[in-house]
């Protein structure tokens, strides 16, 4: 079963769909005692980076998702803006992120061929062995709607990377808490197969 957490912002019924498809079973989280149940979460966004966060300090459900997340160790899966708030910062905004992982966001330079926001396809690069990315190859491709991005202190943590202007990480993995730039929603086929390899994480 998986939580999809809905805080006022993220692409809820895309999910809700995709994991129908998949034959997954999922709940849609909209209050702390739903909340407390969860065994897998998955925490989507879309939207400015102090807006979500700012949605999410009002939802009642921080407390309970920290103590789900940093105490009892329960997988996490973030997306998009979702995955920029574990960070510790970001450039988007003056609110401060989660802090779960070591991190900040930046934004994305534009310049004469370089335009912002970044989007459409475009391909990841493994940096190394991941469950996360299992029956996925070097550059599969996804789809990426930002203009920021996240950039882990600890390169370790960053399981893939992506090419637009400048790497930037894609994929992170600390322990149970893992983020994905792209929105694996829209994704098609190779969004299904990281989705789906989330669904049959059993431990991190």
């Amino acid at each position: 079963m998986i939580s999809i957490l809905n805080y006022g912002v993220g692409n809820i019924k895309a999910f809700a769909s995709v994991f129908t498809r998949l034959n997954v079973s999922f709940n849609i989280v909209n209050n702390k005692y739903d909340l407390i149940k969860s065994k897998k979460i998955l925490f989507p966004g879309v939207g400015s980076f102090d807006n979500a966060m700012n949605l999410l300090n009002l939802s009642g459900l921080r407390d309970d998702l920290e103590d789900l997340v940093i105490n009892k160790e329960v997988p996490i899966l973030g997306v998009c803006v979702g995955m920029q708030m574990f960070a510790q910062k970001s450039d988007e905004g003056e609110i401060s992120g989660l802090g779960w992982i070591n991190a900040s966001v930046k934004q994305i330079q534009a310049n004469d061929k370089l335009i912002v926001p970044h989007m459409g396809w475009n391909n990841m690069n493994i940096n190394s062995s991941h469950f996360i990315v299992d029956s996925l190859s070097n550059d599969s491709f996804f789809y990426y709607l930002h203009s920021y991005y996240f950039d882990c202190f600890d390169k370790k943590e960053s399981i893939c990377t992506t090419v637009y202007g400048t790497a930037f990480d894609s994929i992170v993995c600390k322990k149970n808490i893992i983020g994905v730039q792209f929105h694996p929603e829209k994704s098609h086929s190779t969004g299904l197969t990281l989705l789906n390899n989330f669904s049959k994480l059993s431990i991190c």
